[in-house]
């Protein structure tokens, strides 16, 4: 246990070049592998779209053991509380990060899928609006809280999900993504949260 940092060990030579590269930079040398591993659909789910597609990702246990890893490290030390998922990929990273630091994995989730009483947040969305909801009592005033998804975009989903633990007083430590399409600018929509995240891409 404890708070000691340790890096996974990069078994081929192509990507112990990369990891090299990476650490001249500046980089964690685990990064280049996790972006490799990351498979770009152009056109989905319409064209112009360039979709990333992080299942890609999940089949490389080495490559999700180190996106797993990454995160715990950074915020295993920091007194964190609450891991709230954004639905449904935030669902993917949330829970491991969450048990690995101790903390408990709080669900944000869309409209009418949680059964008890739900606090909600409206976002816009391109045409429309959308909600995020989160059941009333899962979190506390005080807390300290991570709030993770796969990606961020707009930065809308992300943006509604600090509001809505903000209004229950809980403190966000920061926000936490894979990836992020910096072209989109949803790092402007979180207002002081800080962003984390581990690749950047391409919007189109």
């Amino acid at each position: 246990a404890g708070c000691v940092l340790h890096t996974a060990a990069v078994s081929r030579e192509s990507e112990m070049a990369a990891a090299a590269a990476a650490k001249e930079d500046g980089q964690d040398p685990r990064i280049p592998k996790i972006a490799s591993s990351i498979r770009v659909i152009p056109d989905f789910p319409k064209p112009g779209i360039m979709f990333q597609d992080i299942t890609t990702l999940l089949l490389d246990t080495e490559a999700f053991k180190d996106t797993i890893d990454i995160f715990v490290e950074r915020y295993k030390c920091k007194g964190i509380s609450v891991v709230a998922g954004v639905e449904a990929r935030g669902f993917i990273f949330g829970p491991p990060i969450a048990l690995a630091i101790g903390a408990k994995f709080v669900p944000m989730r869309k409209p009418k899928k949680l059964p008890g009483k739900v606090i909600s947040e409206e976002y816009s969305l391109e045409y429309g609006t959308d909600k995020i909801e989160m059941h009333v009592g899962a979190v506390e005033p005080g807390e300290r809280a991570i709030i993770i998804d796969d990606l961020i975009a707009t930065g809308g989903t992300l943006a509604a999900a600090i509001r809505l633990l903000e209004r229950v007083g809980v403190k966000i430590v920061e926000c936490a993504c894979v990836i992020e399409l910096p072209e989109l600018k949803g790092r402007e929509k979180l207002g002081e949260a800080p962003l984390f995240i581990l690749v950047t891409s391409d919007a189109a």
